[in-house]
């Protein structure tokens, strides 16, 4: 039995339908092709599905599709202008190269750009403390916790 699910997503209205027990990241993955948000674990421990839903940062195996019914979501597609200029937080990774293989970063960014509404000035424990939902096998950190910080100020202005 399939249900019908309705939110916006990146600004424009979508809805489809899927099983009662599609999971959001599924939803955005396959029925939107919308694959910058990854699945890595599918047990809300690595943070590479972060998205923004209602403007708070959630990690989208974590609920099935029908709870974001009528939502606004946001995914790493979503974040840049539509000309291709990259959100701050976006730029500050690549300029600090807060990546390595890429596959944390769409979550990485998105989790940032969350923090740094509420945290314009992080300390690096700050930052730290705030990286604890995602996971990167690659990088070490450093940069990342380098790029959040810069990305936080220019966000702030």
């Amino acid at each position: 039995m399939a249900v019908r699910v309705s939110m916006t997503v990146n600004g424009k209205a979508v809805s489809a339908e899927v099983e009662p027990r599609t999971l959001l990241v599924t939803f955005i993955r396959e029925h939107l092709g919308l694959t910058g948000t990854h699945v890595g674990c599918d047990t809300a421990q690595c943070g590479a599905c972060t998205i923004h839903m209602n403007g708070k940062a959630i990690k989208a195996c974590s609920m099935v599709a029908m709870q974001a019914q009528d939502a606004n979501v946001v995914t790493i597609e979503g974040v840049a202008k539509p000309d291709g200029t990259l959100h701050p937080m976006q730029a500050a990774f690549k300029e600090h190269h807060g990546l390595q293989c890429g596959f944390c970063t769409p979550g990485m960014v998105m989790n940032a750009i969350d923090f740094a509404k509420s945290h314009p000035n992080p300390s690096e424990q700050e930052v730290r403390e705030a990286l604890e939902g995602n996971l990167c096998r690659c990088t070490g950190y450093h940069n990342i916790v380098k790029a959040i910080t810069a990305g936080a100020k220019a966000m702030a202005g």
